[in-house]
């Protein structure tokens, strides 16, 4: 049976567990914890980045940062995991959700404006598949209203938008390090990327349980305390020395799954070119980083016979996202404004194909020759 995805792996990560655990600090902001966030600010680059257990506790970290309240709004797509609600919703927000478009499926950024009220404190962009939203024109909006900005960029680790990274645009920005993504620290993980020096301080408060024992640890006071409202919001010692295995080695991983990314777009590209299928669009001035291979098909019939069609041959594809405002919750707590013209079709004929870092060209050319089969 040939998987969706398996976790990557570079082998260097055995070692550095082996040293975290020699070092006996196993809690957050060890060593590897520090190494992994001063990566990441020197590298995208970033202001201020902190190590968090799952994208998930990033964004919920950035619903406390910028104070959402019950009632509040807060704008994205439907079509998105349901962390990206749930993290406000928590707070008391109310979900407003805007049509994407079709050619990338992410958010439709000239449909943002007219979802505004005076309830809206913030745009949650998400970058689906690693492909950037039309990030000039959000930030533009949320300078306009006077919005927060968190980009849910889970997938999107090592792209791009007009030169700077995803994640470091808005004033927020969060990473999934979960095993299905391209870099993983032991299966969960996530970071949050602080872009505005305002938050940075409180940040660092809110993830330590609300208390001040960063400044501590630097030596800036002589004992820490409460000081406001927080969480737990650290991972573990392991699990940044697990990701530090990876970070040594992103470009080798990153071009990998490049390069088995446009495999499959350069051998399915004759289906896309007769009208069979659909393959990703990837804009001007996007770069992406391979995250995911997708295909549409031509609706939702066509889509379930082709996923047999691949299972009686030993392949696991699978589709996505079931539409947020379609759902029990999605109806609960948000709303769908304008037209629901592209999100619920697109994502019923949407198929993503097996790859991870490390898929041998053997078993991709067998997952060619099957979709190749199902169009003949």
């Amino acid at each position: 049976m040939i998987p969706f995805n398996l976790p990557p792996y570079i082998g260097a990560e055995d070692e550095y567990i082996k040293q975290a655990l020699a070092n006996k600090k196993l809690s957050g902001d060890g060593p590897f914890g520090k190494k992994c966030q001063s990566w990441f600010e020197i590298n995208l680059p970033a202001k201020k980045t902190l190590l968090t257990p799952s994208c998930t506790a990033a964004l919920e970290l950035a619903a406390l940062l910028i104070d959402i309240q019950p009632g509040d709004e807060v704008i994205m797509p439907s079509y998105t995991f349901v962390s990206t609600a749930n993290a406000f919703v928590l707070r008391g927000a109310k979900i407003v959700f805007v049509d994407i478009r079709p050619d990338t499926m992410n958010i439709d950024a000239a449909l943002i404006e007219a979802a505004i009220t005076p309830r809206t404190r913030a745009i949650v962009p998400v970058h689906y598949a690693g492909v950037g939203c039309e990030m000039d024109t959000i930030m533009a909006l949320a300078e306009r209203h006077d919005l927060y900005v968190i980009e849910d960029a889970a997938q999107a680790m090592m792209s791009s938008y007009n030169g700077r990274a995803l994640g470091t645009i808005g004033h927020f920005g969060t990473f999934s390090f979960h095993e299905t993504k391209n870099y993983t620290s032991g299966g969960e993980g996530g970071l949050l990327i602080i872009n505005d020096d305002r938050f940075t301080e409180l940040a660092e408060v809110i993830r330590e349980k609300g208390t001040n024992r960063s400044l501590f640890f630097r030596g800036m006071v002589d004992k820490y305390q409460w000081v406001d409202v927080g969480s737990s919001y650290l991972p573990s010692e392991l699990q940044a020395a697990y990701l530090w295995g990876q970070l040594e080695h992103v470009s080798r991983i990153n071009e990998a799954r490049l390069s088995a990314w446009d495999y499959y777009f350069h051998n399915l590209f004759p289906l896309a070119a007769c009208g069979a299928i659909e393959l990703a669009m990837i804009p001007e001035g996007c770069t992406h980083n391979a995250h995911m291979f997708h295909i549409k098909t031509a609706g939702l019939e066509e889509r379930t016979a082709f996923l047999e069609h691949l299972k009686s041959r030993d392949i696991v594809a699978v589709f996505h996202y079931v539409p947020l405002h379609t759902a029990k919750a999605g109806m609960l707590f948000g709303r769908f404004v304008g037209k629901d013209r592209y999100t619920t079709c697109e994502s019923e004929r949407l198929v993503r194909l097996p790859l991870w870092f490390g898929i041998e060209r053997e078993i991709q050319q067998k997952v060619v020759t099957a979709v190749i089969e199902f169009y003949k």
